[in-house]
């Protein structure tokens, strides 16, 4: 195998490897964001954690976070909770820094 074949091989992994810490960050940020709006919306226990998989789940309607904005949005607006977009994004960002750091400590 040539040097070449090793380094393409080296960058190929190492773009898996990243995707795969990608993914695991935007679900965990998921669950959490998925935790805090059930907070939001009087969820506590079993409820909340069911509300959570939803969230993540919702992630899979299309690529970007704009699905599980429009739900948490929509579920807001159903229960009469007023929270801005900007708040949500500004959640979602929090959250997916500290998912991230979550993984990358091994937690």
């Amino acid at each position: 195998m040539s040097t070449f074949d090793q380094r393409k091989d080296a960058f190929e992994n190492k773009f898996a490897h990243d995707e795969e810490l990608r993914f695991k960050a935007t679900a965990r940020r998921n669950k959490l964001l998925g935790l805090w709006a059930a907070e939001k919306l009087g969820k506590a226990g079993a409820d909340a954690d069911a509300y959570a998989k939803a969230v993540v789940l919702a992630d899979f309607e299309e690529a970007g976070d704009e699905d599980v904005l429009r739900k948490v949005k929509a579920d807001f607006g159903s229960a009469n909770v007023t929270v801005a977009d900007e708040e949500i994004r500004r959640v979602m960002t929090e959250l997916l820094i500290k998912a991230a750091e979550e993984i990358q400590a091994g937690r």
